[in-house]
């Protein structure tokens, strides 16, 4: 047999070529635009064909006759069994006039020149979404009851279907696919669409929240997904039975049909993110008026927030057209055609997790970032305080090896010295790393501080604010220690602030910079002994809050890193930390740097996360959980002012260090 196809390069054409060239002595004519001969060898190495048996037929689907030569057309003519009309827009964010140029002009061209090669037979791929929005089941003998035709996508596809059936000339046969995916035997993919746009919220779910934890989803509508496989399988078997199909509709779908909160769910088991068994119905938000919803969206910060959202998850406006998706297809004549042939389409649920894995290998928008720390600072003025030792150091070493203008701050000018040349030897003698001596603590050190920065490096483009100190100690020790609580805030929140708010007019200047706060875990869990410092850093967390929210619209950034206990000599004289699961500076430098590299507004690990939820969920049962670890865990010898005694440990806070050893969080 010889056919035809058009769109022969898309995602469904080209497995279709390859179907129909497996049949003995097919061959395969394709529509191809003359910019795009370069395709050809990647095609033919793709079908395993020479150019004898699939050959190119150059022109173009918005013109005449595909704009087909005159001798392609006498070449043609009585000689193709089947032509198959793939060619199309197949995005919901395309814009109307491409739309309605290639879906229905480019239909209407591919019936005439169906015409005019006598091809015996005319295949029409069009799409369930030429039923529109329509309410309840859409059977594969219905048309004109669509309805809900008003959006681009949904009007063009109904529009080509009725060219079809009205002005083909030559017996017909349409079919509409689902939702389209990838493959169910590899997860190959050609693009994000469809509900691979909700991919990445079940990524950042996975990456915050631990798996067991329920969450919420929303109830949804109707959706449809069909792998690609099962159409180009099911398209050319019906095909090749044109006699029963002449004149007919075949709906290429799945005869489950999911909502799309349950679709939701599947992917979310496939990516091992946790499982969305709780669900809201979307449908309760439609009691608000049509007009107040237009009228909120003509606010320009409800407008902002609305695209900030849906910039940050991927999704294309269009996609919230499906969210209460309305329509449910009947496929009877279809299942009918397929009988006895062995092809029915797979279940979501054994396959989702080959579509998700392959997503993730390689459609995830974030592989095509360059998310390298060396993208991000290279050339960029980064200011570490506390630098000299610890976590800064560590963070100020990726910076500098990364070709960043390192400048680091603390008050030793010995241990300065000694972290310049560590940074040297780990980042090369040529990085360029700067040290100042300052106590950010003191008002007059700190704005000196800031002017040589602007003066000498014309101000910073990151700013760590690592500096810090804490203290371990019951409140019932600190009552006659007023000043531990005033030296930590000094430095711990003061200071930062005198170093930000002292940065911020010339990163407002050059509408940019970006802010990491180095905060702690003990604030998300409200640490017991911890409270002069958790008290300052949940200080610069709110003023981070407030300072975000002013400046969001100056190109100006923040993050806060609820940094884990790390075992630095911050931590060194508690020695109940050394049975602690505990990070190294290098792994939490790793914390820093991708906080500059993503710019999320919060980074904490999953327990931090759990323990702020708990604390909002049931404040009562956390609050004698704490209280249980704070009467095991006593203040150490030196917290009571013992510099020589050793800290002594209940039998049950012994038996829970030795467990922790084993947990990482």
């Amino acid at each position: 047999m010889q056919y035809f196809v058009t769109g022969a390069t898309g995602f469904i054409g080209k497995r279709l070529v390859k179907t129909l060239l497996a049949r003995r002595g097919a061959v395969v004519y394709y529509l191809l635009r003359p910019e795009s001969e370069g395709k050809v060898p990647e095609l033919l190495a793709y079908w395993g064909v020479t150019k004898a048996r699939a050959i190119p037929v150059l022109g173009d689907l918005t013109s005449k006759k595909l704009g087909a030569s005159a001798d392609d057309v006498k070449k043609l003519k009585g000689k193709i069994d089947h032509l198959y009309h793939l060619a199309a827009v197949y995005d919901l964010s395309a814009d109307e006039e491409s739309q309605v140029k290639v879906n229905i002009d480019g239909t209407r061209s591919a019936i005439e020149f169906a015409k005019a090669i006598d091809a015996k037979h005319f295949h029409h791929v069009s799409s369930i979404a030429a039923a529109g929005l329509y309410e309840g089941v859409f059977r594969e003998d219905m048309f004109e009851e669509a309805e809900g035709l008003e959006h681009p996508y949904f009007m063009t596809k109904h529009e080509s279907e009725k060219i079809v059936r009205k002005e083909c000339k030559v017996p017909w046969t349409v079919y509409r696919p689902a939702m389209v995916v990838g493959d169910s035997t590899t997860g190959e993919m050609d693009k994000v669409d469809g509900p691979y746009y909700f991919f990445k919220l079940i990524q950042r779910m996975r990456q915050i929240l631990p798996p067991w934890m329920p969450s919420i989803g929303l109830e949804g509508g109707r959706v449809n997904i069909v792998p690609v496989d099962f159409v180009v399988a099911a398209l050319d078997h019906i095909s090749h039975h044109s006699a029963r199909a002449s004149g007919k509709c075949f709906h290429l779908v799945d005869p489950v049909g999911y909502r799309v909160g349950d679709v939701l769910d599947i992917f979310s088991k496939a990516a091992h993110a946790p499982k969305m068994n709780l669900f809201v119905n979307a449908a309760l938000f439609g009691f608000i008026p049509k007009g107040v919803r237009k009228g909120m969206l003509a606010i320009a910060p409800v407008r902002r927030v609305k695209n900030a959202v849906m910039k940050d998850l991927g999704v294309p406006e269009s996609m919230m057209a499906f969210v209460n998706y309305p329509t449910r297809f009947d496929c009877r004549e279809t299942l009918a055609a397929l009988k006895g042939s062995g092809i029915e389409c797979p279940n979501l649920r054994d396959y989702a997790w080959r579509l998700w894995d392959y997503w993730e290998r390689h459609l995830d928008p974030a592989l095509f970032v360059d998310r390298s720390l060396r993208g991000t600072v290279a050339g960029k003025v980064v200011l570490v305080t506390g630098g000299s030792s610890g976590i800064g150091l560590s963070a100020a070493c990726k910076f500098a090896e990364a070709g960043a203008i390192t400048v680091i701050c603390a008050r030793g000018e010995d241990k300065l010295a000694d972290a310049v040349r560590h940074i040297r030897e780990v980042a090369g003698k040529n990085a360029q790393v700067f040290s100042y001596a300052v106590d950010i603590a003191d008002e007059a050190s700190c704005a000196e501080f800031v002017r040589l920065l602007q003066q000498e490096h014309g101000g910073v483009d990151y700013l760590i604010n690592n500096a810090g100190r804490s203290i371990r100690r019951a409140i019932e020790s600190s009552y006659d220690r007023f000043h531990d609580y005033e030296r930590t805030m000094q430095l711990n929140y003061f200071g930062a602030l005198r170093v930000t708010m002292g940065l911020l007019p010339g990163m407002v200047a050059k509408r940019r910079g970006h802010v990491v706060n180095i905060s702690s875990i003990s604030v998300l869990v409200n640490a017991p002994r911890f409270s002069a410092y958790v008290a300052s850093k949940a200080a610069l967390d709110a003023w981070t809050a407030c300072a975000s929210s002013e400046y969001a619209d100056q190109g100006i950034t923040w993050t806060t890193v609820n940094m884990p206990l790390v075992r630095t000599p911050m931590t060194a004289p508690t020695k109940i930390y050394d049975n602690m699961p505990l990070l190294d500076p290098e792994e939490a430098a790793m914390m820093i740097v991708n906080a500059c590299i993503d710019k999320p507004v919060r980074v904490a690990t999953r327990l931090g996360v759990f323990g702020a939820m708990l604390h909002t969920a049931a404040p009562r049962i956390t609050q004698i959980i704490m209280n249980t670890t704070f009467r095991m865990f006593p203040d150490s010898a030196a917290a009571k002012g013992d510099r020589s005694g050793k800290p002594q440990l209940s039998a049950e806070a012994i038996a829970m260090a030795q467990m922790m050893k084993g947990i990482h969080f």
